[in-house]
């Protein structure tokens, strides 16, 4: 199967050796996304729900940057340095998304890279 590579400029290049997203098929796959700005490259600053708002930004231009929506989204993964943003995580989610909702994992982790509180990935059904 053939690969594609998608990449957008209005979400944050890649940091290390992996792609925005990969189109295979019917779907795609968008690595992980951690709370930088696009523009300056820095991890947002301030508190967590600026960072999990940027994170949903930054999948989002992603996601269209492939030709779909959120609503095409099929499984969204949660990494989160303190399960006890996970109400607030919620709420914001649903700001993003409508029903039916994706399926989606939460995970507490000890760390993420370059400090984020943050990081999410998902899968697109295209």
């Amino acid at each position: 199967m053939k690969k594609q590579i998608i990449a957008t400029q209005d979400a944050p290049a890649a940091i290390g050796t992996y792609s925005q997203a990969v189109r295979a098929g019917n779907t795609l796959w968008v690595s992980g996304q951690i709370p930088l700005d696009p523009a300056t490259k820095e991890l947002v600053t301030g508190d967590v729900e600026a960072q999990i708002r940027r994170v949903f930004d930054n999948l989002k231009a992603i996601v269209q940057a492939a030709g779909a929506s959120f609503d095409d989204v099929v499984k969204v993964n949660v990494f989160l340095v303190d399960l006890a943003h996970f109400a607030l995580l919620n709420r914001i989610m649903a700001e993003y998304f409508r029903e039916p909702y994706p399926a989606r994992a939460a995970v507490g982790v000890a760390t993420l890279p370059r400090g984020a509180q943050v990081e999410m990935e998902c899968i697109v059904a295209l």
